[in-house]
């Protein structure tokens, strides 16, 4: 049996051939050391008690559907902190929660695309936002982000790539995978673009409270109340609950003529019947209890000194450098052309795999259009990461293509 031809344009490579190639290494008896994605869970990072207690305190409430858009408790909580942030007019009907991001991510996109319809997706990009686009019919135009600019998005190249096709324009800040932070004028740059070729913006905040060195995140919906924007973000990464699956969207800036789409995404909703209830009770403990992110991210917390310790033995290994990531979990690691002349990273990384028992994940799997970028998660020990950081070390001394 075939699988649909829509799949065909479809990738998804952090989950493709290199993890299916690890899976094969580990099920012959090897043990593979794994920093390939963003789960705080493997490495000791625990969803806090209190929100644990919550879901479980919950259970027995938890047995039947909820209402299709979520929970009204965890809704409001939802609200109440895009309005402390400065997002005016957002209500709890403003407010969809989902079975994680990744689920919403599909129902923005659906509730808004038609066959051949452009999104402006940055480059890099999580992936999953290109792959979404082209499964729900349209296609993913790629702006570039410039990493000598510390991977600010470039305004120039965004305007370039807008046409009359074009419907929406995609914005991950803090960005996976470069971990940079946008500046307050970069984000009026891309909302006043926006608002110029009236474009929705969707806003994939979901690591908004993870910055360090005294980084700001400029909540997006908060600089653009004239502009449609749906707002992203769940509990898997800042309260550390990736296996939860929930999340939530919040939409501002719609005018009365723009119901359509709203009933659109109400109907995706209602579709898919409720999200996972139990979890939902853990979103008004969350939001709006102690910000234990609080202690991982200041001087002495472990997410910063793993992210310091890990950029700066990264960036020792010879004919490679890397932009100190302001925000999220990742390096982003660049290899000099001029010392390693790769033209196939997916096929690096397989052969890192294979030689040092080490997954990590190759840029162009990020939509980036030269072979020359690593990422690397740095949520492991600083003991397990140096351990990660030699096998590289000494993989790149003789690889050659």
């Amino acid at each position: 049996m075939r699988q649909a031809k829509r799949l065909k344009s479809v990738r998804y490579d952090i989950r493709g051939p290199v993890l299916r190639r690890a899976q094969e290494m580990e099920a012959a008896g090897h043990r593979i050391l794994k920093l390939n994605l963003g789960n705080p869970a493997p490495w000791g990072l625990a969803t806090p008690g209190p929100i644990v207690a919550d879901v479980v305190q919950n259970l027995v409430e938890a047995q039947g559907y909820s209402d299709a858009r979520g929970i009204y408790s965890a809704r409001v909580a939802v609200a109440q902190r895009y309005q402390n942030l400065g997002v005016t007019g957002v209500q709890p009907d403003d407010v969809l929660l989902g079975n994680g991001v990744s689920e919403l991510i599909m129902m923005v996109l659906q509730a808004l695309l038609d066959s051949g319809d452009e999104v402006l997706v940055p480059s890099p990009d999580y992936p999953l936002w290109t792959a979404a686009v082209n499964l729900c019919g349209g296609q993913a135009v790629h702006y570039r982000c410039d990493e000598s600019a510390g991977w600010q998005p470039d305004l120039e190249h965004l305007a370039s790539r807008i046409t009359e096709r074009t419907r929406a324009l995609v914005v991950i800040n803090p960005n996976n995978p470069t971990g940079a932070v946008y500046s307050e004028q970069t984000l009026l740059g891309m909302i006043e673009l926006a608002r110029r070729h009236g474009l929705m913006i969707f806003a994939d905040e979901i690591y908004d409270r993870i910055v360090y060195d005294g980084a700001t995140h400029h909540t997006l919906a908060a600089l653009a109340p004239d502009v449609p924007v749906v707002s992203m973000g769940g509990l898997s990464k800042v309260y550390r609950a990736a296996g939860f699956r929930s999340g939530w969207l919040a939409t501002s800036g719609f005018t009365g003529t723009d119901t359509d789409y709203l009933n659109g995404l109400q109907l995706l909703a209602n579709l898919r019947v409720c999200p996972n209830v139990p979890a939902q009770h853990a979103i008004q403990t969350a939001l709006g209890g102690y910000q234990s992110i609080d202690e991982l991210i200041r001087p002495g917390g472990r997410l910063l000194e793993q992210r310091d310790h890990a950029w700066r033995e990264v960036v020792s290994i010879p004919g490679v450098d890397c932009v100190k990531p302001e925000g999220a979990l990742y390096l982003f690691a660049r290899l000099d052309p001029a010392v390693h002349k790769i033209h196939d990273d997916e096929k690096l990384v397989i052969d890192l795999l294979e030689q040092q028992h080490l997954l990590i994940s190759h840029g162009s799997g990020f939509n980036i259009d030269t072979p020359d970028h690593l990422r690397m998660v740095f949520l492991a020990p600083t003991d397990v990461l140096d351990d990660a950081i030699g096998r590289i070390r000494t993989f790149l001394s003789t690889y050659r293509q």
